[in-house]
């Protein structure tokens, strides 16, 4: 498949983005291949890309350089790069190694210290949250909505951690989608999981309303400055996603 079949992005669209051209390649080419848009075998050429998002070669031999690394591409010296099968082992095995991760990073976060411009970030990414969970009702698009802020959540809690090698390390488990439901998005996961488990519901799923309520108690312990407290909730919140994910991809 061509990626010209598979990536629409617009005239213009990369040169109005802030972030360096890397990011930008990376960023868009990893939410197309963990939506499956762009699925296991597409051959990722360079200069195709390169074209497709109006920048040069380099960053984007760079950002599959780290798809690879990821275990989102794979490399041959006479194919080049392509789109690696995902399986669900892998995404269990992501979210084992990210449970592990963020919670020493959250741990590192209290023994480093919170700012109080962060912390207050922090409370206003739960508060938005809540204030969605309260609502009651549940779309595609709220359920985005929802997980901007968890992503804006988990990512802060690692940035104030400071420590370079949890976030690198932590952006390697980055192989499922972290912008809405796994069961539903991610197509290594939705060809185990039993349909009713991947239609939207009207109203707020219990997950979502558990993870909420995690939030609350991993903030609480952040401002106690309770270490242990905070790295052993967060250890706790990541894995549920992982029983839950396990628990209904072998229901038939």
């Amino acid at each position: 498949m061509a990626i010209r079949e598979t990536i629409h992005f617009g005239a213009g669209d990369a040169g109005q983005r802030a972030e360096p051209a890397t990011l930008t390649v990376l960023t868009r080419v990893r939410e197309l291949i963990v939506t499956g848009k762009m699925p296991a075998g597409t051959r990722l050429a360079a200069e195709t890309i390169a074209k497709e998002l109006g920048v040069s070669r380099t960053p984007v031999r760079s950002a599959l350089a780290v798809l690879t690394a990821e275990g989102l591409a794979s490399y041959h010296v006479n194919r080049g790069y392509a789109v690696r099968d995902i399986q669900l082992r892998d995404i269990l095995d992501a979210i084992d190694a990210r449970a592990v991760l963020e919670a020493k990073g959250c741990g590192l976060s209290v023994d480093y210290g919170w700012a109080p411009e962060e912390f207050e970030r922090l409370g206003a990414a739960v508060r938005e949250g809540a204030a969605i969970v309260r609502r009651g009702a549940w779309s595609e698009a709220i359920e985005r909505e929802w997980y901007e802020h968890n992503r804006d959540f988990h990512s802060l809690i690692v940035r104030v951690s400071r420590n370079g090698a949890i976030r690198n390390a932590i952006r390697m488990t980055v192989i499922y989608p972290v912008f809405g439901d796994i069961a539903r998005l991610c197509p290594a996961v939705a060809r185990y999981v039993p349909q009713r488990f991947r239609t939207i519901p009207e109203s707020v799923p219990d997950h979502i309303i558990e993870s909420q309520g995690d939030h609350q108690k991993i903030l609480d312990a952040i401002a106690a400055e309770d270490a242990e407290l905070a790295e052993a909730s967060m250890l706790a919140h990541v894995q549920k996603s992982r029983h839950r994910l396990a628990a209904i991809a072998t229901r038939r």
